[in-house]
């Protein structure tokens, strides 16, 4: 006789129309987040878009009325289609050197880079040291700080021609003139930060027993970073503003002394290209410095 043989409750519960094999429910539930992930992303995309779009529409406006005003062939400034096609040997080959100061525009910028990298470091480190001094004892304010409101109001220029008798070398010369223009905003704004510190933190470091580095370094850097970042960002955009001017005197490989070149074969392109350069490097370097703060402060700095 023959018996029905049964099969397998997997087979027949897959022959079952209607039913779904667990396989298959995971198919179905994985199946939809792509979608979510898009979703997730339309969010961030339009922030985004949010941010560039309004620069964007004013540099073309900007653009096309710059065009528009200096097509004609007695206009003052040339028209960014001739800026463009006139330096466009430098915009694509930037790293070329023949020798001299016939270089690329990426060696000048690199030379500038370099001297603000020194000066300003040692800016940085003397004024975060003199402004914790200044803003920690009274009488070292009283003593300091008229000298330095002083100083500080002399324009960076007028420190290089002492500079220059001071070294007899160019290179020590611009970097003294950007540390003597970057230093200036960081002593102040760390001895601010340093005189706002709470005193229920100077009351622990009593307690605590804190020695002077351990203060130093525990209490005081922590509580006056926001204002230390602050007096830096300022710092970092001076520094730039005084390497550019300082190069048109002392000459040289650098991209003052390539707009002071220029000015004199009277390629005003190739001034008006490194002009832009000199924009985009200053806000490059003053957001490595805010994002610098906002990872040391975990976002209390301002941006």
């Amino acid at each position: 006789m023959n018996m029905p043989v049964r099969q397998p409750r997997s087979a027949a519960h897959a022959q079952e129309p209607g039913l779904e094999t667990p396989a298959d429910n995971n198919v179905h539930a994985l199946a939809p987040r792509p979608a979510r992930a898009m979703t997730n992303l339309l969010p961030q995309a339009g922030a985004i878009g949010a941010r560039l779009l309004p620069p964007a529409v004013v540099v073309a406006l900007a653009l096309a009325a710059w065009e528009l005003l200096c097509r004609n062939s007695g206009a003052a400034l040339p028209p960014p289609s001739k800026v463009l096609s006139d330096t466009w040997e430098l915009i694509v080959d930037p790293f070329f050197d023949r020798g001299g100061i016939d270089k690329g525009l990426f060696w000048h910028l690199s030379a500038s880079l370099q001297r603000v990298a020194f000066g300003y470091a040692l800016a940085a480190l003397c004024g975060v040291a003199l402004g914790a001094l200044v803003g920690q004892s009274v009488w070292a304010m009283r003593g300091l700080d008229p000298i330095f409101q002083v100083l500080r109001t002399v324009p960076p220029l007028a420190w290089l021609p002492l500079s220059l008798a001071a070294f007899r070398n160019g290179q020590p010369s611009a970097i003294f003139v950007i540390f003597i223009t970057a230093v200036w905003p960081i002593i102040i704004n760390t001895a601010v930060g340093i005189r706002n510190i709470p005193q229920d933190y100077r009351n622990v470091a009593a307690v605590l027993r804190l020695n002077q580095a351990e203060f130093f370094l525990k209490i005081m850097v922590p509580a006056a970073a926001p204002y230390i970042f602050t007096g830096l960002r300022i710092g970092i955009g001076l520094s730039w503003l005084a390497i550019v001017a300082a190069e048109m005197l002392i000459g040289g490989v650098g991209i003052g002394f390539f707009i002071w070149d220029a000015w004199n074969s009277s390629h005003i392109s190739e001034i008006i290209l490194a002009l832009i350069y000199v924009g985009l490097v200053g806000f490059v370097l003053d957001r490595l410095v805010a994002a610098a703060a906002t990872l040391v402060t975990r976002g209390t700095a301002a941006n």
